[in-house]
């Protein structure tokens, strides 16, 4: 049987190696998930015909195959509908979504399917499976059971008809966000009313003004735009402008054409009535049955601890940012948008240096060369640029070997621009896997920040928190690319706990404040100098400049998604009284009353964090503890890299996630990792 003409030239189809993105259209969407739904349904059907038998080779093997295959394309496509998003890709996907969602809904409730792995079980062949293998099974069990699998048929289709809404909603969030960012600019005639913004962020505005075919300069709401003026810019007139219309992105606010308030409401109804449906009290308590956190009391008692011990921290910080607002730079009021300007003038003021000063040190080619042979060293890999199909011209693709071998590949997509998504992510585009025929399929990954494109010609160069940023991303790149597992279940970041799966990108974050890696990583735009001693010295005093500030704001919204999800009632209470409440009960700043931060909360109603917020703070007590282990034994021993690489990065999901820290770590957790390196507590003095 010859493939179809249209079918052999769609990318999304007949992958062998790479995706040929340069290659994909929009029209190209629909026929790939038409065709590859069909190939997975097919699978589905003989998987559960009663003739199949309940084995892992006859039922679970070949319906992965087909679900992998249709998850890369579809997968391909969100990514690209994120990165490089136009209407006529929007439709694509808008109309491919609700094919998508059923059959991922149909599948995770198929009740024959179900049946069959509780044959699997239940058979005498099931001790005969490796112990990966039967923690698969387990684990699907339990994911069947979670998606209503085992209710009657008219919950069961009521669980499946709120999946579907749910998914609609969540792509009409993160599109309304989209849509309100990329609708504000501020144009000016010059650059009078910038005094305070470095020169390349003028540049960068004066470039978005050229591209917009405006005159002048131009100033977004995207973050390589918005934070500069808001750290730097001494007119209040326009820090408040920016702050106004970031602010209230998303809501009722110009005639409310992206606004996001009824969508969150309707989500929240969903949610709980899915949660009541499945047998649970609440949505946090269904959301947390695959976490490490036990119930919603256990995760509402630990952000409080650590409110209870940052908040005081918290109060000097914004006490010693007001009086200097006050005293020094004459602000009587001080407002939210006056804040980071403040903040950052205290700064410069108490540690004499500026971010921009320590932003000219961080130049991107030196940075990524310092980055790779900082992880080369740690973990016994290799990276190298290549080239291929990309879907910008400004993506990059790496190759990673070991001993000369190709064990995995990323894509590097590192500027904002207009059609992408705010925000830094990891995703994986493919799953490290042994098929059937003893093939070894390696893993890739898609890293994606919105950092500043290089303007007139001149290297980009990176603040600081970009830096650690990246090292987060990357964090979260080498869990998924350097894994070990064969199964693609439990490969890369798959079925990691989702309160567990920042412990690499947290962790890795540290090594940018180490001394060695830091004159690694830097090099200075025009004299090509590494970054000086002294210099650092005042970049590590002012390493936890407003941390406890920091920490309650991290706090505040963990709190208020948690609560959200587990105590409050959509139908009779109000989300900014609950938002309210938590800042009363944690908060040390109050933004205005107009201020619509729920409305923007894509994490939590776009992303996969919902009533799991607090996992960052979470996972942070298991990354710091992590790497006070190579603090012990040395920042950049090998033998200590190869040790979190072995019990951590290549185990997947193969194992609970405690166990993999006990195996690293030789014991349980501690708090006082996490406090020290967030200078909550002080470190206890050397002898």
């Amino acid at each position: 049987m010859t493939t179809a003409p249209q079918e052999a030239d769609n990318p999304l189809l007949n992958i062998t190696d790479l995706i040929d993105y340069a290659a994909v259209r929009p029209e190209h969407v629909m026929p790939a998930v038409k065709k590859l739904a069909g190939d997975l349904e097919k699978a589905l059907a003989r998987a559960t015909a009663p003739e199949t038998p309940a084995t892992w080779d006859a039922v679970v093997a070949p319906l992965e195959e087909a679900s992998l295959a249709f998850s890369r394309s579809w997968g391909a496509i969100g990514h690209l509908q994120s990165v490089v998003d136009t209407p006529a890709l929007r439709d694509a996907f808008n109309e491919a979504l609700p094919l998508a969602t059923d059959l991922y809904l149909r599948i995770s409730q198929d009740e024959a399917l179900y049946k069959k792995y509780l044959e699997i079980e239940r058979s005498c062949a099931f001790e005969a499976l490796s112990p990966v293998r039967q923690r698969i099974i387990r684990r699907e069990i339990r994911d069947f059971e979670l998606s209503g699998a085992a209710l009657p048929k008219e919950k069961r289709e009521r669980v499946k008809a709120i999946g579907q809404e749910l998914s609609q909603l969540s792509q009409k969030f993160s599109e309304n966000l989209l849509d309100a960012t990329n609708a504000f600019e501020l144009l000016l005639p010059d650059e009078s009313r910038l005094a305070g913004v470095p020169a390349e962020t003028i540049a960068l505005y004066r470039a978005s003004a050229k591209a917009a075919g405006k005159s002048g300069l131009r100033l977004t709401l995207q973050f390589p735009s918005y934070l500069p003026a808001m750290k730097y810019c001494a007119d209040r007139g326009i820090r408040e402008a920016l702050y106004y219309a970031f602010s209230t992105r998303a809501a009722e606010f110009d005639d409310g054409k992206y606004d996001n308030t009824p969508i969150i409401k309707r989500i929240l109804e969903l949610r709980r009535e899915e949660a009541e449906l499945l047998g649970f009290k609440n949505f946090g308590e269904l959301s947390l049955a695959t976490k490490m956190a036990k119930d919603p009391a256990e995760v509402l008692a630990f952000l409080r601890d650590l409110a209870k011990r940052s908040r005081p921290r918290a109060l000097e910080d914004a006490g010693e940012v007001d009086d200097f607002a006050k005293k020094t730079l004459g602000i009587d009021e001080v407002e939210p948008w006056d804040r980071p300007y403040a903040a950052e003038k205290l700064r410069e003021a108490r540690y004499s240096y500026s971010d921009a000063e320590v932003k000219r040190y961080f130049t991107q080619n030196a940075v990524f060369a310092g980055l790779f042979r900082m992880v080369e060293t740690l973990f016994g890999i290799e990276i190298e640029e290549k080239h291929a199909s990309v879907w910008h011209p400004d993506v990059k693709y790496f190759e990673v070997k070991r001993a000369g071998k190709q064990i995995a590949a990323f894509y590097a997509d590192l500027y904002a621009r207009e059609g992408k998504r705010s925000g830094a992510w990891m995703d994986g585009e493919r799953t490290r896997r042994r098929l059937s025929d003893g093939t070894l399929v390696t893993p890739v990954a898609y890293l994606v920040t919105n950092f500043a494109a290089p303007v007139e010609g001149k290297e980009a160069t990176m603040t600081h928190d970009e830096v650690t940023t990246l090292f987060h991303e990357f964090g979260h790149t080498l869990h998924h690319i350097l894994t070990a597992q064969e199964e693609a279940q439990v490969s890369g970041i798959n079925g990691v706990e989702w309160d567990a799966v920042e412990l690499p990108s947290q962790f890795l974050e540290n090594f940018a404040w180490e001394h060695d890696v830091v004159k690694a990583i830097s090099r200075h735009a025009d004299s090509g100098e590494p970054l000086p001693d002294e210099l650092f010295s005042k970049m590590i005093a002012a390493k936890n400049f407003e941390a406890g500030a920091f920490c309650v704001r991290q706090v505040e919204f963990a709190l208020f998604d948690m609560l959200l999800h587990a105590e409050f009632n959509p139908k009779t209470g109000s989300v900014p009284a609950l938002l309210d409440a938590v800042r009363k009960e944690v908060a040390v700043v109050f933004p205005p009353k107009w201020n619509r931060f729920p409305q923007s909360f894509a994490h939590i109603f776009a992303g996969g964090y919902a009533a799991g917020y607090y996992s960052y703070k979470w996972a942070e007590v298991l990354s710091a503890d992590c790497f006070s282990a190579f603090e012990e034994e040395g920042v950049l021993n090998p033998q200590t890299g190869r040790r979190f690489l072995a019990e951590i990065l290549e185990r997947g999901s193969s194992r609970d996630a405690i166990e993999n820290f006990v195996a690293f770590r030789g014991r349980k957790p501690e708090l006082d990792a996490l406090l020290r390196l967030s200078g909550i507590v002080e470190a206890p003095a050397k002898a």
